[in-house]
């Protein structure tokens, strides 16, 4: 039985919904001592800006709610003005919030309820992460944020003025889905060259792992391969950052693979999964030398969002989508698996997106798909045991070889079983 009247029952849900923003953040500001405004104030604005917006839709303009923005914003200079008065500026930041609040509160009235929940949790995470924030920015260099605005022309830029039409020979080029490929790979690799740079390695060899591997892999392995090299001390730390990177570039494509073509990411899920779990248990075999590790080296990893690395992607992946598409056509799947081991064997990234690709034009199936992803991983695979043996030397090579065979072996396990 309900008790609400029917036709109260959706502004009550959105005053309620207001009303609950508005303690969210103002719960944490509660905690905050300089603050302006706490847990009853926020809470009052938000169904100030909700009630303002049911006004100003009943008298069909939207003065109502101007003045109600303006009534607020008066009283918050007049605050911030007297607590100057008495040399106790607190700064802008809950006068911001609070406007925020204001506009949520209103945006819930208007049907935005969803929207304005999901704001009102980020606005409580940035108001909450104040110190963590603050961090960030002062261990952010220029070159990072350079980093930061060239992904931004990447994906805002240029992405959305490329055609998305099929060209070239079997249809097998189009240009916003090529760049949707750069967007996507660069944005991954640039999540893991700020977390290097911000965590640093004074956090230990399984960070650096995970970050390298999220970056650059290939990289990974060829600079701690020197650093075993050059330092005897820095062996055992090397073969588990080494490890542990080539196991994050599994996971790395996996989730490149459940975003670009859903359809493959449970056997893929499956073959990855059994080369993941022994290269995790190598890892933590070997994770008992951590106690001794020293400094460790940071990986040299290039900026993934320079225009020239994009570009040199975007082309490599186009050239590997042509090649795949003619040996398919000629060859059969045979032909997908030659480029996948060829082309794999120094850039995994590209193989696997053209694989996707064919995938999702129908020009593969599930199977050959799958195969032709895991060939590229293992083709790479074996190109960084290369360069582990030719420039880690022996010493590095008894101690990280264990732990890369089995993880080609475990995924070369995992086909047999999909």
């Amino acid at each position: 039985m309900s008790f609400v009247v029917p036709e109260l029952a959706a502004p009550v849900e959105a005053f309620g919904t207001a009303l609950g923003i508005g303690l969210l953040i103002g719960m944490e500001r509660e905690r905050r001592p300089d603050a302006s405004a706490g847990l009853r104030t926020f809470a009052l604005v938000a169904m100030l800006g909700c009630l303002f917006a049911l006004l100003g839709e009943k008298t069909g303009g939207p003065w109502v709610l101007v003045a109600g923005l303006l009534v607020i914003s008066g009283s918050m200079i007049a605050s911030n003005f007297s607590a100057q008065q008495e040399e106790q500026y607190r700064g802008f930041t809950s006068e911001a919030a609070i406007i925020v609040t204001y506009g949520l509160g209103a945006a819930v009235w208007f049907g935005y309820s969803t929207l304005a929940v999901m704001l009102a949790i980020t606005t409580t995470i940035l108001l909450y992460f104040k110190a963590e924030l603050r961090q960030f920015s002062e261990r952010t260099t220029p070159k990072d944020i350079n980093s930061i605005l060239q992904f931004a022309v990447l994906s805002l830029v240029i992405l959305p003025i490329l055609p998305s039409e099929d060209f070239g020979p079997y249809n097998a080029i189009n240009p916003r889905q090529v760049w949707y490929m750069v967007v996507l790979i660069s944005g991954l690799a640039l999540s893991g060259y700020l977390a290097l740079r911000i965590v640093g390695a004074r956090h230990g060899a399984a960070l650096l792992g995970i970050f390298g591997g999220l970056a650059s892999s290939t990289a990974t392995t060829m600079m701690f391969s020197r650093h075993a090299r050059d330092h005897a001390n820095l062996i055992h730390m090397s073969a588990i950052v080494i490890l542990i990177a080539n196991v994050m570039v599994m996971i790395r494509l996996w989730l490149v693979a459940s975003v670009v073509a859903p359809g493959l990411a449970m056997p893929i899920a499956i073959v990855f999964a059994c080369g993941i779990v022994p290269g995790v248990l190598m890892s933590l075999y070997r994770w008992k030398v951590l106690s001794d590790a020293g400094p460790l080296p940071m990986p040299e990893v290039k900026n993934p969002t320079e225009m020239r690395t994009a570009i040199s992607f975007g082309l490599l992946y186009a050239i590997v989508l042509l090649a795949s598409a003619w040996l398919q056509d000629i060859a059969g799947s045979s032909g997908l698996y030659i480029v996948a081991l060829v082309s794999g064997l120094t850039d995994a990234d590209a193989s696997v997106l053209s694989t996707l690709r064919m995938f999702n034009l129908d020009k593969v199936v599930s199977g050959d798909a799958v195969i032709a992803v895991t060939l590229a991983l293992l083709a790479n695979l074996l190109f960084k045991i290369g360069l582990v043996v030719s420039i880690g030397g022996g010493k590095l090579a008894r101690h990280a070889l264990p732990g890369l065979f089995a993880i080609g072996g475990g995924m070369a396990a995992g086909l047999m079983i999909i």
